[in-house]
């Protein structure tokens, strides 16, 4: 199989689903998955994208996490992988970032996921699909994962931007969810994740014109080195994947995102009241 687009239309993934060479990744509900899937999906519990122990929880799962779990998906050279979800993408950007750190470069990301895949006509499944293991053997490379000292270190730096993907009551902290601060980091762009999307209801992306004006709008620029966040590096994997469509040569995540920024006892932390000044 020749290598996918990175954003895939539901019609280009429809007449490939019998290709041997494709693995479809659906990282929805366990009661979604049961209820329907793409045929031939194999069901990932999107916890298993995450390290699990404390203090942070939401991180890069270790390398042995990984070679664990990509290892019972069967992942191999060659493969082309497809992934979706029903959060409306965050998780499915979250699964190409991790592929791309373990070096499998051949992923797609389903436009739409499978509200689009059904108003395509497509036709679903409730088989429960197992894959076929292989000896997989994770070596990450930490180039695309930002660190707090990393972060804190370079907070002046004129070449490095912050993307806040989450709420805007969140940026300003309004909100706070799970953390003992309220605000974000000194500098950062906010530019919240669904505001990717024509809508709520419409789960596609905008058009690549359109996301790359309204990135610029908000000064996240593809010449400076760009690290996105949220709260737990679950809405952020859409940022993520939005900014390397547009091909941005320098996109990277902070995995720890605002639980550890936000109960970190020193971290700088800025609010806004008025929306003038964001």
């Amino acid at each position: 199989m020749n290598a996918l687009p990175l954003i895939l239309e539901p019609s280009q993934l429809r007449p490939l689903l019998a290709d041997p060479d494709l693995l479809i990744i659906d990282l929805s509900k366990a009661e979604t998955y049961q209820q329907g899937h793409i045929p031939g999906a194999i069901h990932v519990d999107p916890a298993r994208l995450l390290a699990g122990t404390a203090p942070v929880a939401n991180k890069l799962p270790s390398s042995e996490q990984l070679s664990a779990l990509f290892s019972e998906l069967g992942l191999r050279e060659g493969l082309q992988v497809v992934v979706y979800d029903d959060q409306m993408g965050p998780w499915a950007g979250r699964m190409i970032w991790t592929l791309d750190i373990i070096g499998h470069r051949r992923s797609s990301f389903l436009n739409g996921h499978l509200k689009a895949w059904i108003d395509a006509g497509g036709e679903l499944e409730s088989t429960l699909n197992l894959p076929q293991s292989s000896d997989f053997e994770a070596q990450p490379d930490l180039s695309l994962v930002a660190g707090l000292d990393e972060i804190c270190n370079h907070l002046d730096d004129p070449q490095q931007l912050i993307w806040d993907a989450r709420s805007k009551a969140e940026y300003r902290g309004d909100k706070r969810i799970n953390a003992t601060k309220a605000g974000h980091i000194p500098g950062a762009r906010h530019l919240e994740w669904t505001d990717l999307l024509i809508s709520t209801d419409d789960w596609r992306l905008k058009k690549p014109a359109e996301l790359q004006q309204l990135l610029s709008s908000k000064g996240i620029d593809a010449d400076k080195e760009v690290i996105t966040h949220c709260q737990t590096h679950r809405r952020s994997g859409l940022t993520y994947l939005v900014a390397k469509s547009l091909g941005y040569p320098r996109i990277r995540c902070y995995d720890g995102s605002w639980f550890e920024w936000g109960n970190h006892p020193d971290t700088p932390v800025d609010t806004f009241n008025d929306e003038t000044t964001e």
